[in-house]
């Protein structure tokens, strides 16, 4: 009986499977190939999104962003630049001052320094005791992230000072401005000596304090790198910015004009011309309560007539008309609010019935969120200005000489240079009666033909006055092909 038995297991153990156990073999292995199907699929489509964020392709973008409709988030893959391996000569922390293109020059010089002497850079402070008062953080405008991970390159860049050289814990740092317009030698023979025996330093101030010639060619292509690639602004500035950009487009072509007829400027530059004696005054005290804006009195006319002053919009109408644009001429006021309001647009208004602002372009709750944040608001300006098919200043100030070098840098955009010191005389000569509107006009061509029209150009060297000579931002062209500054 017990053989029998033992038999009879034998043979049970190797009878053939059931029909149920063949089937549910067949699902487990339809289940197993599925499952390294999808992990197949989900590895080539994160290659998918790494190439896209590498190349910029529209495919890829395109691709991505449908997958992303259907499936759950994925974080992309970043193919980041090498790290720079170098031993750091101490940890520079930068307070910019002024507006938002003045600050943004200066980082980009702040970055380059750090380069040159082998420093740590903190991500640079924003100016907030301007005449703006604008609370922004350097991450309220500028995508952070991208501005470390995209420079780490070139130099190491901390969110924020190491806490052991707070003054919480009684540190008591070093701080100085550097020599304005200074070059490489400066701050290798004077201020890395200081570095080597402080480690940390602030800067306390940080605009033109660096040189705009005379660095080598790795130094001038670095800041380059830097403004047009390693500051990137935030993604709703730049969501708002390309809508911004995407309505005027539709409309057809659009001029960008940047009318700098705003209180603190005017205030700054004593510019009256145009002004009731009450709104002169009050400019007065305005320039007064300000110790930064070291000049109190100034002679209005004097500075007009030396080209010093922003165009009035009257004088802007003149000069736009005779530069041959006409009634049906889109044009895009890149400011804020323009000193004297609704009364000295009223003239352009009538000239040029299609002037728009982004406030008339987008919906409030659009724009609530840069109110009382007037960076913000000129970083959609900027956007908008940078894309335009013609960039007008009514006055060359850092706003103008940043968007100059952009448009420069991608193709010598149609930018038209206003000489005001001509157009001084010339609109003065035609309000009185001398000179008639068809000789005004011819003047006025003549006047902005060939470098006025922001074509390719040498930068001018004053090496012993610095503020005179053309400024690297305007026209960066160790950064622009040689075949096209030559034609």
């Amino acid at each position: 009986m017990e053989i029998r038995s033992e038999n009879t297991q034998t043979r049970s153990d190797n009878k053939p499977p059931s029909p149920s156990q063949a089937i549910h073999k067949t699902r487990l292995q339809v289940w197993f190939f599925r499952l390294c199907s999808c992990v197949l699929v989900w590895t080539c489509l994160i290659q998918l999104f790494a190439a896209g964020e590498l190349w910029q392709s529209r495919i890829f973008t395109g691709l991505t962003n449908q997958i992303s409709r259907f499936s759950l988030p994925v974080e992309p893959v970043r193919l980041l630049p090498p790290r720079r391996n170098y031993t750091s000569n101490g940890i520079l922390r930068v307070s910019c001052n002024g507006g938002l293109n003045q600050m943004r020059a200066a980082i980009c010089d702040m970055v380059t320094v750090a380069r040159l002497l082998n420093l740590t850079l903190v991500v640079p402070e924003l100016d907030k005791k301007s005449f703006w008062a604008d609370p922004s953080e350097f991450e309220d405008i500028f995508d952070r992230k991208h501005f470390i991970y995209s420079l780490r390159d070139e130099v190491r860049i901390l969110k924020r000072l190491p806490k052991r050289y707070s003054k919480k814990y009684e540190h008591k740092m070093f701080e100085m401005p550097p020599v304005s317009w200074s070059g490489d030698k400066y701050y290798l023979q004077q201020v890395l000596p200081l570095f080597r025996k402080h480690k940390v330093i602030h800067f306390i101030r940080s605009d033109t304090r660096l040189a705009n010639n005379g660095l080598s060619l790795e130094l001038q292509r670095l800041r380059c790198k830097v403004n047009f690639q390693g500051l990137k602004f935030t993604p709703r500035i730049e969501a708002l910015g390309s809508k911004l950009v995407r309505i005027l487009q539709q409309r057809g072509s659009f001029v960008a004009l940047h009318l700098r007829y705003e209180m603190d400027m005017l205030a700054f530059s004593g510019c009256t011309h145009g002004c009731t004696n009450e709104e002169a005054e009050e400019l007065k005290k305005m320039r007064y309560a300000y110790p930064r804006w070291r000049e109190k009195e100034i002679v209005s006319e004097e500075r007009r007539v030396q080209g010093q002053c922003p165009l009035t919009p009257e004088e802007a109408v003149l000069v736009l008309k005779a530069l041959g644009f006409h009634k049906d001429t889109q044009i895009y006021i890149a400011a804020g609010e323009i000193y004297g309001g609704a009364r000295r647009l009223a003239l352009l208004k009538k000239s040029f019935p299609i002037i728009v602002k982004k406030e008339m372009l987008l919906d409030p709750e659009e724009l609530q969120q840069f109110q009382n944040h007037s960076s913000q608001m000129a970083a959609l300006d900027f956007i908008v200005s940078v894309a335009s098919n013609t960039f007008i200043p009514t006055y060359y100030g850092n706003m103008a000489k940043v968007v100059e070098g952009h448009r420069r840098y991608l193709g010598f955009k149609k930018t038209i240079l206003l000489d005001r010191k001509r157009l001084v005389e010339l609109l003065d000569s035609h309000n009185n009666k001398t000179l008639s509107w068809s000789q005004f006009a011819v003047a006025v061509k003549e006047a902005h033909q060939g470098q006025r029209m922001g074509e390719p150009t040498h930068r001018k060297v004053i090496s012993d006055r610095p503020k005179e000579e053309d400024y690297f931002y305007a026209n960066p062209q160790e950064c622009i092909s040689e075949n096209d500054l030559d034609h």
